[in-house]
């Protein structure tokens, strides 16, 4: 009888395999967003002293190889999709739960980059109001609004995305036409977003294209949809890799555009939305204002996304004991959402965007990033190095050549982000050491 029942019962539904391989591409640059390297342009391009367009494409090497590990850690792994799962199961579980607390870090800061950008954009609409209210204004609106359980749907997500490619083309329209109207251009000034013999550094080059990276970050997600995707061995690391690609090329593109018009030696009115000023003098005030308004609603929902997401990191971190249990997993009955972790990180985008710089919140987040990145290339490594050295051999160069490139990066990162993110790390490690200790728990 209890065969026969077993027999007869249906199989537990599964998700649909349904998302091909442009599906997959498609929903990586949504995630990156389009736009990506706007908010950041003014930063790279003081740091880089205008080789905005070399830091963008230097970085896009390092991470193409780092796609490429991705996409093989995918293949091994498929379910997970995350550098802290990869690193924790081909290097060592400690080394994972350091690589999953420096990305705490980066779900931290995501929203405190978007509070401080947004009230940057802010001023640029109502001028004579303090910079401290907007970045109260944008930490309250932000906090409340995920208090109350308001999300985003893929949906609008995908509208934003599509708006944002409509703002990309207007710029590059108005820029063409901005160009062909100058008459006293010559082929020097088309290749100078490259290579400026005299204002070109070595130095300043890496360390913008160390703030690059941030353009980029992103393009992992892809492999979180291993259960979805057709022909998931071939199409995920295939779409992870593309995407990267396409989001280097596009970004050259809208960076390239904006030095031809804006040369290096020219101080913008606003650094951290310096890419609106260029706007503005390619189109006028009108795109200035599209612009500005596209970008401040990009980062609006980023940052209350990310801040959510963050807040769900904590409580997942909660409920394992990582973290104290009684604050960082207790779920609001009304809402069902993690509110004291929602609260906390408020508090923290509050008082980071008063201390912290967006170049500084930046090169934080891309201290934890390159980590993660340097991770999951050495852990593809030593997967290879296990499974059949001699016919790995291709695979492990490239994923050599991502680890090189991404160390290399974190360490022309800012002294005092290196400082900063380093203290983060040391934090994280002596909570894993206490959590270890006979007799002491953290679940009070």
């Amino acid at each position: 009888m209890a065969d026969t029942l077993l027999a007869n019962q249906a199989p537990a539904p599964g998700l649909k395999r349904a998302l091909r391989f442009r599906d997959l591409v498609l929903y990586g640059i949504v995630l990156i967003q389009p736009t990506a390297p706007m908010p950041s342009f003014g930063i790279i391009y003081q740091q880089a002293r205008g080789h905005v367009v070399t830091a963008v494409l230097l970085a896009m090497v390092a991470m193409l190889f780092t796609s490429i590990s991705y996409g093989r850690m995918a293949r091994v792994h498929p379910h997970g999709g995350s550098a802290f799962l990869y690193v924790g199961k081909e290097i060592h579980p400690s080394l994972g739960y350091l690589t999953g607390w420096c990305l705490v870090m980066d779900y931290i800061l995501n929203p405190l980059i978007c509070v401080i950008w947004c009230s940057r954009a802010a001023m640029n609409f109502i001028h004579g109001v303090p910079y401290v209210v907007f970045v109260v204004f944008f930490a309250i609106l932000f906090t409340a609004l995920n208090c109350n359980g308001v999300e985003t749907s893929a949906r609008i997500n995908a509208l934003v995305a599509a708006l944002l490619g409509a703002v990309i083309v207007l710029v590059l329209a108005a820029a063409v036409r901005w160009i062909a109207m100058q008459t006293h251009m010559g082929m020097s000034a088309f290749l100078q977003p490259f290579y400026d013999p005299g204002t070109f550094r070595m130095d300043g080059l890496l360390r913008g294209t160390s703030i690059a990276v941030l353009t980029y970050i992103g393009f992992d997600g892809i492999s979180t949809l291993t259960d979805e995707a057709k022909d998931p061995a071939r199409s995920i690391p295939r779409a992870i890799v593309f995407t990267c690609f396409i989001t280097g090329i596009l970004a050259a593109i809208e960076v390239y555009a904006a030095q031809i018009i804006w040369p290096h030696g020219q101080a913008f009115p606003d650094i951290d939305t310096a890419y609106v000023y260029v706007s503005g003098r390619a189109g006028g005030p009108v795109l200035f204002l599209i612009v500005n308004g596209a970008l401040l609603l990009a980062n609006m929902g980023s940052g209350m996304a990310s801040q959510l997401g963050a807040a769900r990191l904590l409580y997942a971190m909660g409920q394992d004991g990582a973290l104290p249990r009684r604050f960082f997993a207790a779920v609001d009955s009304r809402n069902r959402i993690p509110r004291n972790n929602v609260l906390l990180i408020g508090a923290i985008c509050f008082v980071g965007a008063l201390c912290f710089s967006y170049q500084l919140g930046t090169e934080l987040l891309n201290y934890g990033a390159l980590l993660a990145f340097a991770g999951v290339n050495l852990s593809s490594i030593l997967y290879g190095w296990r499974h059949g050295r001699l016919h790995q051999w291709f695979p492990m160069l490239l994923s050599l050549g991502g680890l090189v490139t991404c160390m290399f990066l974190w360490g022309n990162l800012g002294r005092l982000a290196l400082t900063a993110g380093t203290a983060w790390a040391l934090a994280g490690i002596l909570l894993w050491v206490i959590q270890r200790r006979p007799g002491i728990t953290i679940e009070a």
